[in-house]
C-alpha cells in the first residue's frame, strides 16, 4: 500500500487541518490587528467555527474517512462503541493532533503580518481556547458538558430515528450543532469540545516565532483536552443506554 494512499488516518489529519486553518483563521480575522475583519466578535466566530466543521467533515471524507471524526474525543467514544481497533484509533488520534499543529502553523503564516502588536491573549486565543473567569474544575464541568451534548446529538442525528439519508446532510447539520453548543455553551470557556482543535494550535503557538507573544499556558491546557475526553465517555454509555448508539 502507498504511504499516501488515501484512508483515515490521512482522512483525519486532513480534515483536522482544515478545521483548524477555517475555525483559528476566523477568529484570527476577528482578533488579529488591523485585520479587515477586526472587531466581528462572537457571532462571526460561532459561525465560522461551524463552517469549519461542516468543510472539515468533507475534508476527510474525501480523504478517505469515512467516519470524519475530526476530534478525538469523538474517536473515543467510537473505539468504546466498537467502531475501531485500539490500533487504528491511536493512529488516528495521533493524525488529528498532527493536523491541528499543522493547521495552526497555515493560520500563522496567514497571518504573518497581522501578530506584531497584537496583545498576547489575543494572540494565543487564535490558536486555543481560554476561559472567561479561570476556575479548572467549573472550566472541566463546562468543556465535559458541552462534549457530552456534542457526541450524543451527533449521535442522535445519524440514529435511525432522525432518517437521514441523502449524502452530505449530515455534515450541515453537525455545522449547525457546532454553532448552537457555541452560542449557547461556549461562554465559559470558549468551547473547545476537541483536545486536537486545542492542543495542536497550542503547540502551534509554542514553537512559532510570533513576535511579542506571551505564554502558552500550558497551567489551562490539560481542561481543554481531558474534559471532552470525560464527556465523550458519559456521552457513549448514555447513547448506549437508550439505543442510540
Amino acid at each position: 500500500m502507498s504511504f499516501l494512499t488515501p484512508g483515515p488516518v490521512w482522512g483525519e489529519l486532513f480534515g483536522t487541518l482544515v478545521l483548524v486553518v477555517f475555525g483559528d483563521g476566523n477568529v484570527a480575522a476577528a482578533s488579529l490587528k488591523d485585520s479587515k475583519g477586526s472587531g466581528a466578535g462572537w457571532v462571526h466566530i460561532c459561525w465560522g467555527w461551524a463552517w469549519a466543521v461542516v468543510l472539515g467533515i468533507f475534508a476527510a471524507n474525501a480523504m478517505g474517512s469515512a467516519q470524519a471524526d475530526i476530534n478525538p474525543a469523538v474517536t473515543v467514544a467510537k473505539l468504546l462503541a466498537g467502531v475501531y481497533t485500539t490500533d487504528l484509533a491511536i493512529q488516528i488520534i495521533i493524525a488529528q493532533f498532527v493536523g491541528g499543529i499543522l493547521g495552526g502553523v497555515l493560520v500563522w503564516l496567514v497571518y504573518l503580518n497581522h501578530w506584531e502588536g497584537t496583545d498576547p491573549a489575543s494572540q494565543l486565543g487564535v490558536f486555543s481556547t481560554a476561559p472567561a473567569r479561570r476556575n479548572l474544575f467549573c472550566n472541566f464541568i463546562t468543556e465535559a458538558s458541552a462534549t457530552f451534548f456534542l457526541v450524543t446529538v451527533i449521535n442522535c442525528i445519524f440514529s435511525k430515528g432522525a432518517g437521514i439519508t441523502t449524502a452530505g446532510l449530515g455534515a450541515f447539520m453537525v455545522g449547525g450543532l457546532i454553532y448552537g453548543c457555541g452560542a449557547a455553551l461556549g461562554g465559559p470557556t470558549g468551547y473547545a469540545m476537541n483536545p486536537a482543535r486545542d492542543l495542536g494550535p497550542r503547540i502551534a503557538h509554542f514553537i512559532l516565532p510570533i513576535p511579542g507573544k506571551g505564554s502558552s499556558d500550558w497551567g489551562y491546557a490539560l481542561v481543554p483536552v481531558l474534559g471532552p475526553v470525560a464527556g465523550a465517555v458519559v456521552a457513549f454509555f448514555f447513547c448506549r443506554a437508550f439505543g442510540i448508539m
